[in-house]
């Protein structure tokens, strides 16, 4: 069986019930019916049978397609759910089950997807109930636009659209309609829905192995929801692409699919498939709120987005477009106690979303910081120990990167190399360099707007503790001592706010040695060059002891030692690599001036 094969289940023939076991557990107001494994239904715990006083709402089919139905039972939406084995339609013994153990004196509507299995069984139950007495009325669902209207008696399939018009009729029910005017209200939200999919990957059915239909780079247009092929197979697009095919298809005038025009209102269900991230579904939602906006001149009143019927565990998304009027968007509104309806999206939503502006906070000069135009010898200094450390940060990209891949996730290098590329760039004409601490402050704001990850925090942390401890210095110039006190400040700093300490293999490592040979060798009386390049040495011996220590912070906390002796610590590397490279510099440009 291949990789995708695998599944979290004792046996594939108890899938559905222990499936329903596990959701009554998780929710209270859930029950089921006492007939495993034959009847599988599931239903409103507050339901007394045959004392119901509002209409019933009854749907199900084949199971596979979770949270649907079961997570759309409770108040305000459906009272119970009639489930069949994975892709098959429930027996007509256990959708009666159901219709008898809910249905009150007000009677019972059947939400039924177009599927010949669903609508012969629940076509037997329903008139069986009659006969007992029951008040049933029946409401086919049929909103897939992938393809034309066929011919003959197979109609348009059912799909995740299936779930509004849940939702319309729950609502409709617990408002206390009567049984004609829910059934009315229903199959008028029918006609104003329309869905449409595209699917990434196959789904795979429980004990059984992955078909291999779906080649790489490929992907369906237009499939059901049970495994079936689609309309078409195409190269994988960009989304873009793809939601503007599917809105054009669910939206097309021949034929008309659902009745809009511009200026319409309308509500949006983007619909996972079961194995697509929410990530993904959101940049679908952004794509298409947009694009019924401005291509179609839609306005989009409610947004629906999460899997709200699936087929097991493919890839993919489909959207489906109701319009709404007053007389739906109520409905949409109204509450319920539904475990898998979305929370916080009932309400008016504005026309355009407008971010809200960043919070800006106040400073002692209205100007930004901008480069001198004649620099000063401590500004000269800056210059070249700022441009030799990061210059060495990026030539050193690819070394960080492969280190970092024995024991990360392999993006030190580009991400040090990324921050150090972006103070090169912004020391052309924003740093102050006359000005060391406002310099230093500039610094650790290039870093926060493009380092992302724990470095690029505990640089930001750094340059801000440097900052502060600067800033009490009120002579224009800065001493050797003053500098290591700097040091000193900003290292503690990182290790108060990052949580290590020296011996934990992280960018400490180098820089502490650093900071304690800097402060040793001025209190010995060695002179300010000699100390600041044995200082660098500490930092390179420091990072290369990396190799002998366990680590016990970061992600390299989770790696064995055996890997993790066979190359230092990346950060720390980095970290002796720009103070090297800026010591050197230093006292480099001193020699040739004075």
């Amino acid at each position: 069986m291949s990789l995708a094969g695998k599944k979290l289940i004792n046996d594939a023939k108890d899938v559905v019930t222990e499936f329903i076991e596990g959701m009554v557990e998780t929710y209270p107001n859930l029950q089921y019916l006492d007939g495993f494994p034959e009847v599988k239904v599931v239903l409103r715990a507050d339901v007394s049978r045959g004392k119901y006083d509002k209409v019933a709402i009854i749907s199900g089919g084949g199971s596979g397609h979770e949270p649907a139905h079961a997570g759309f039972v409770g108040v305000g939406m459906l009272t119970a759910a009639v489930y069949g084995d994975i892709f098959t339609s429930p027996p007509a013994n256990s959708i009666l089950a159901g219709i008898r153990a809910v249905t009150g004196p007000q009677g019972c509507l059947l939400i039924v997807t177009n599927y010949t299995g669903d609508r012969l069984n629940f076509g037997l139950a329903a008139e069986q109930a009659k006969a007992e007495g029951y008040k049933v009325e029946t409401v086919i669902v049929g909103d897939d636009c992938a393809l034309p209207p066929p011919r003959g008696i197979a109609g348009r399939r059912g799909l995740a659209g299936t779930i509004l018009v849940h939702k319309v009729a729950g609502a409709a029910a617990e408002a206390g309609l009567c049984l004609a005017d829910v059934a009315a209200e229903t199959s008028r939200a029918v006609q104003m829905v329309g869905t449409m999919g595209v699917a990434l990957s196959v789904c795979t059915i429980p004990g059984q192995v992955t078909s291999d239909r779906l080649g790489p780079g490929k992907m369906e247009l237009g499939l059901g929801i049970h495994g079936e092929p689609g309309a078409a197979v195409a190269d994988l697009q960009p989304v873009d692409v793809i939601v503007s095919h599917v809105l054009n298809q669910i939206l097309s005038k021949e034929p008309q699919y659902i009745p809009t025009k511009r200026g319409s209102r309308v509500a949006l269900m983007v619909n996972g498939l079961g194995a697509t991230p929410l990530m993904e579904l959101m940049i679908v939602t952004g794509k298409a709120v947009a694009q019924l906006q401005l291509d179609h001149g839609l306005a989009v009143e409610r947004v629906y987005t999460g899997s709200f019927m699936t087929s097991l565990d493919m890839a993919g998304f489909s959207l489906s477009v109701m319009k709404v009027d007053p007389t739906i968007l109520p409905r949409l509104d109204a509450p319920t106690k539904a475990p898998s309806w979305p929370v916080g999206v009932d309400g008016p939503r504005p026309p355009t979303t407008i971010p809200v502006s960043m919070p800006t906070y106040a400073v002692e000069s209205n100007e930004a910081p901008h480069r001198p135009q004649d620099l000063t010898i401590q500004g000269k200094v800056l210059e070249v120990a700022i441009k030799a450390g990061a210059e060495e940060l990026v030539q050193l990209k690819d070394a960080l990167n492969e280190w970092d891949s024995k024991i990360g996730d392999g993006d030190c290098g580009t991400t040090m190399c990324k921050g150090a590329s972006a103070i090169l760039e912004d020391m052309k004409n924003l740093y102050p360099l006359n000005d060391a601490a406002e310099t230093v402050n500039a610094i650790g704001v290039t870093l926060r707007k493009v380092m992302g990850g724990t470095s690029g925090v505990l640089y930001d942390i750094f340059c801000k503790a440097a900052y502060a401890k600067l800033k009490e210095n009120t002579s224009s110039s800065i001493s050797a001592k003053q500098w290591a006190a700097v040091l000193d400040v900003a290292v503690a700093a990182v290790s108060k706010y990052g949580g290590a300490v020296g011996g934990y293999r992280t960018m400490l490592d180098a820089l502490l040695p650093a900071s304690i040979s800097l402060q040793e060798r001025l209190a010995a009386g060695d002179d300010p060059f000699t100390a600041l390049i044995a200082s660098s040495d500490a930092a390179s011996e420091g990072a290369e002891s990396t190799k002998n220590m366990e680590a016990q912070a970061g992600r390299s906390a989770y790696v064995p030692g055996d890997i993790l002796s066979s190359v230092p610590d990346p950060g720390a590397k980095a970290a002796a690599a720009w103070y090297k490279a800026m010591s050197n510099a230093i006292v480099d440009y001193y020699q040739k001036v004075l």
